[in-house]
């Protein structure tokens, strides 16, 4: 059974940091690309970042040069890291699993999420 466990989602005033993980079991990790995907309460999905095998990334023109993702393969963990935070980034963050090793795979599970509130 593929599980996808998000943690760290917290209140952070603006220009903070959090940084979020993502437990994963059931596949084979290294296989995967994985991604992060936030959502506005109310709001449609929007994907944030993606990360393959090997460590190649993507990210979406709203985070970079502030979002860094990465992976530990042999802890079977994705990360986030979320740097000068704006009230904007007010959102659920899921994790999420792709259906292969390439980032045009689409994505087939992703977890509950934990919420980040940036306010002051």
């Amino acid at each position: 059974e593929v599980q996808l466990v998000e943690s760290g989602g917290g209140l952070v005033q603006p220009g903070g940091s959090l940084r979020l993980s993502c437990a994963a079991s059931g596949f084979i990790f290294s296989n995967y690309v994985m991604s992060w995907v936030r959502q506005a309460p109310g709001k449609g999905l929007e994907w944030v970042s993606a990360i393959n095998g090997g460590g190649s990334t993507d990210y979406a023109d709203s985070v970079k040069g502030r979002f860094t993702i990465s992976r530990d393969n042999a802890k079977n963990t994705l990360y986030l890291q979320m740097n000068s935070l704006k009230p904007e980034d007010t959102r659920v963050y899921y994790c999420a699993k792709h259906s292969g090793p390439l980032k045009v795979n689409g994505i087939n599970y992703w977890g509950k999420g934990t919420l980040v509130t940036v306010s002051s």
